[in-house]
């Protein structure tokens, strides 16, 4: 889906449902596109109290608006939920969630504006994070979530599973492999990989993670700064599950750095195993990223398998 503006009749929607809940009836200004995303299409709106409003507060605001199609709605209520659960924690700052709606043919989630910069409070972040993971468990210690979302654009199994290791090979691992085989993932490399699987209880011998609320997605395109340097995270992929497969994804396309593993250690304890697993939580997202993009992913995962089985089998 690509689109040149919103239509009218989409942006009466969103105005209609953010007016519902405020005193204002706050009218459209100004609307840009934002770019970044290859989900969703996604602007910044201005919006403007009438001329005669009497209201002390500033005249404007801005908000964030994201499109789908209207299929595709279950994305936004995913998300939406996720959102308010991190909002609710009150341990690390997220976009506020305002509505999520349907119109015509799209669907909509319209959340809280918030400027944002690359560079902040590093030891903050870490922080914030290993208090989200440490004070926000399952209530009943199970690992999974309420209902099943999205990594990317690929769904994601949350079934809840007692077991840790359990859940991480059927609803992580052997849910990417089955997608990727039918996409032409050879017999023998399915093979090898579920061999691997085999193997998953040597990764995870004397540990047993804590069912924390993590973000899902945590690489360095979902977290920043607002302007003030404050940490914000956005675009969850919300579970309840072992708190270091957020940790590793931000190794993956990046590093935090020294400062941040040492803030968040102070605050969570990281399990010394945690550098023999980070491959393996990272493969899900490597065979994730060959599913939606094929090409070089293909072989990475396939690497990091033989590499893992090498490392399970010393042992």
């Amino acid at each position: 889906m690509r689109l040149n503006g919103i239509e009218e009749n989409i942006t009466s929607s969103i105005l209609e449902s953010i007016n519902a809940n405020s005193i204002e009836n706050w009218i459209l200004t100004g609307l840009q596109p934002v770019s970044g995303g290859d989900i969703n299409e996604a602007f910044a709106l201005t919006l403007s109290r009438p001329s005669n409003s009497n209201a002390e507060n500033s005249s404007q605001r801005k908000i964030f608006v994201k499109l789908n199609s209207r299929k595709n709605s279950v994305f936004f209520k995913s998300e939406s939920i996720a959102l308010e659960l991190i909002n609710l924690s009150r341990q690390i700052k997220c976009p506020r969630v305002i509505s999520r709606g349907e119109v015509g043919d799209f669907a909509y989630l319209v959340l809280e504006f918030i400027p944002l910069n690359k560079k902040g409070d590093i030891k903050r972040f870490a922080q914030e994070l290993a208090m989200l993971h440490a004070n926000n468990l399952s209530k009943n210690g199970y690992y999974g979530f309420y209902e099943n979302n999205f990594i990317g654009a690929t769904p994601q199994v949350n079934t809840w599973k007692a077991n840790w290791v359990e859940f991480f090979a059927q609803c992580r691992l052997s849910t990417q492999l089955k997608l990727l085989k039918k996409k032409g993932l050879s017999s023998r490399d399915y093979q090898k990989a579920i061999g691997l699987i085999d193997e998953l209880p040597v990764f995870f011998e004397n540990y047993q993670p804590k069912a924390s609320f993590v973000h899902g997605d945590l690489w360095s395109g979902n977290y920043a700064f607002n302007e003030q340097g404050d940490p914000i995270i956005f675009d969850p992929a919300s579970y309840y599950g072992d708190h270091e497969v957020d940790l590793a994804m931000l190794e993956l396309f990046g590093e935090p750095g020294e400062e941040f593993y040492s803030a968040y250690e102070k605050c969570f304890p990281i399990n010394q195993g945690y550098r023999y697993r980070k491959s393996l939580y990272n493969l899900y997202h490597i065979l994730n990223h060959a599913n939606l993009f094929g090409g070089s992913y293909y072989s990475q995962a396939m690497s990091m398998v033989d590499q893992l089985i090498s490392f399970a089998r010393k042992f």
